[in-house]
């Protein structure tokens, strides 16, 4: 039973990191689109043809930029996916714990209730036979 919910959980980890991947990716792209944009300007046609930014000044300053990103953001997102599992594992053992709480509590009641009701017969038991002899000296 624990090698499946293991093997459940590399499952859900793989697609949980396959996912981040691809959002990575996509802020990548969107980082990518939005550098391009910016340095747009820098690409029209400049008086002298010496000054002018070559593409591959441009690619390689975007490329720089996302290596830079990836080796920023990589370390904390893979920090980020190990404090998440730890807190689901927290919560999860919460709940049980809760669970656990709650069925001893139960527990305590019944046993409380079936105290009282004992206290209580025997109480009565020894209020009859008081009763009784009471009336056995009286007579």
């Amino acid at each position: 039973m624990n090698a499946t919910n293991r093997t459940e959980e590399a499952t859900e980890a793989t697609s949980e990191v396959d996912t981040n991947l691809a959002a990575v990716s996509e802020v990548e792209a969107g980082i990518r689109d939005f550098v391009r944009n910016d340095i747009a300007y820098l690409r029209r046609p400049v008086a002298s043809p010496e000054t002018a930014p070559t593409d591959t000044n441009t690619d390689a300053t975007v490329s720089n930029v996302n290596s830079l990103i990836q080796r920023v953001a990589g370390p904390s997102l893979a920090e980020l996916e190990t404090l998440i599992g730890e807190l689901e594992s927290l919560r999860d053992l919460l709940h049980a714990e809760g669970q656990r709480v709650q069925r001893e509590i139960s527990g305590y009641a019944q046993l409380s209730q079936a105290a009282m009701k004992s206290t209580r017969m025997i109480a009565d038991n020894v209020s009859q036979w008081k009763r009784a002899a009471d009336g056995l000296r009286n007579s």
